[in-house]
Parts: C-alpha cells; sequence; structure tokens
C-alpha cells in the first residue's frame, strides 16, 4: 500500500511539475511575442532612447489581418509635419519666416526670404524642404509672398464650410503659383495646366 501511495504520489508530483513546465513555456513564449510586438510600451530609459532615434516595427500578415485596428488608414499628423517642415526650411540661410498649411492634398508654403538669396533659390529650398518631410502624392506650393502668410493662418484659424475652405485654399493656391516653383517633378504637370 505504501509503494501504491508513492506511485500515485510520484505521479502527482510529476504531473504538477509538467504542467508548471508548460506553463512556464507557455509563458515564455508569451514574453517573447510580447517583446516582438511593436505595440507594446517600452519601459526602460535605454529602450525610449532607442525609440527616439529609430521607428521599427514588425508584423505578419496573420497579425494585421486579425488586429481590431488593422482596417486604420494610414494618417498623419498634419500639425507636426507643418512645423518640421517650417523649421527645416528656417535652419539653412536664405528664409527668414515661414509658414505652412498641411491638408490632406496640398502642402502650402508662404515665407520671407534673406535678402541673400534669389527667388528662384528661395522656391528651392521650401520645396526641397517639404519633398524631403511629405509624402510624394502631395501637391507642393510654395511663394515668397509675404501677405500669404497671413492668408495661411486665417485659413488654419478659421471655422469655415467645407465648401468655404476649399475656396480659400483654392484661392490661395492660385497666388502662390504667380510666385516661383521651385524644382519639383510636379512642376511639370502644373505649368501644362496653367
Amino acid at each position: 500500500m505504501k509503494i501504491k501511495h508513492f506511485a500515485i504520489g510520484a505521479i502527482t508530483l510529476f504531473t504538477l511539475a509538467a504542467c508548471a513546465n508548460n506553463e512556464n513555456a507557455m509563458d515564455e513564449r508569451d514574453d517573447i511575442v510580447n517583446e516582438l510586438d511593436p505595440s507594446v510600451e517600452q519601459q526602460s530609459a535605454e529602450d525610449e532612447a532607442m525609440n527616439d532615434r529609430l521607428g521599427y516595427v514588425h508584423y505578419t500578415k496573420d497579425q494585421v489581418e486579425n488586429n481590431e485596428q488593422g482596417d486604420q488608414e494610414a494618417s498623419i499628423d498634419r500639425t507636426q509635419v507643418a512645423n518640421t517642415i517650417s523649421r527645416l526650411a528656417l535652419t539653412g540661410e536664405g528664409l527668414e519666416q515661414v509658414a505652412t498649411l498641411v491638408t490632406d492634398e496640398e502642402v502650402l508654403i508662404a515665407y520671407e526670404k534673406s535678402e541673400a538669396v534669389d527667388e528662384k533659390e528661395a522656391a528651392n529650398i521650401a520645396r526641397k524642404t517639404a519633398e524631403s518631410v511629405i509624402p510624394r502624392y502631395y501637391e507642393i506650393y510654395v511663394s515668397d509672398n509675404d501677405s500669404l502668410i497671413q492668408d495661411i493662418q486665417s485659413l488654419h484659424n478659421s471655422r469655415t464650410t467645407d465648401k468655404g475652405y476649399e475656396n480659400t485654399v483654392d484661392q490661395i493656391i492660385t497666388e502662390m503659383k504667380k510666385s516661383p516653383q521651385g524644382k519639383g517633378d510636379n512642376l511639370k504637370d502644373m505649368n501644362n495646366n496653367e
């Protein structure tokens, strides 16, 4: 009888140990999956510093298809993009003041140029800065007409209807086209349409 109790005890301990090992293996697997999941927040200061320097994500097709957020459209923070374009444009020589408006289709940049550069070079600076930041499908319009800086600001601050907003954007673009537009691939199409 002692052997029978010993055998049952040993089997029970062996089963519990196996279950514990299986749970540990599952926990380890889950930890590895969580470490590789880019949506999980990184905790350490070293990881945060690395995230400031690099952006990285990795998904499998199944993860994206099974994710509730997988149907989300790609979007950009327009204010942040406008901020980046304006700040970058002002880091070099040539522009003294820059106002940037980013819509869902266009980037409008009005600027005051310095006397050290001509209007074509200033237009190149503004255009190339926007091209370095924004996706290629955006139309970029630039102008050294510094009165458009106020127009862009007013448009940003206004609460117009969609139609009024679109009309105002179109009017600003029409004025911007009167200025040199700098070098860019979309200039060929834009100049042919005038």
